[in-house]
């Protein structure tokens, strides 16, 4: 659960605030009863600013994650997965 400061009351409680969002637990800041920035440990921003794989990379990973185990996917096991049926009729 996010502690939640209004800024007024941040600016009074700042070391309280760090520390809290050093332990992990994000801090929220608002103006006016409305959320407008969250304080978080300096571990937590760069694990959000890691760049992460796309789907295809993540997918492709998974494929060659199991063909390592020994896993082969063949095009034939996802037959039928997907709808054929055309998509309804679209007035431009």
């Amino acid at each position: 659960m996010s502690r939640e400061y209004s800024i007024a009351e941040a600016k009074d409680h700042l070391p309280e605030a760090v520390r809290t969002a050093e332990t992990g637990e994000p801090v929220t800041l608002t103006r006016r009863g409305r959320p407008v920035a969250v304080l978080l440990s300096v571990a937590r921003y760069r694990e959000l600013q890691t760049a992460r794989p796309g789907f295809w990379e993540a997918a492709d990973g998974v494929r060659r994650a199991a063909a390592r185990d020994g896993v082969e996917f063949l095009e034939a096991d996802f037959a039928g997965l997907r709808d054929q049926t055309p998509g309804r009729d679209v007035d431009l």
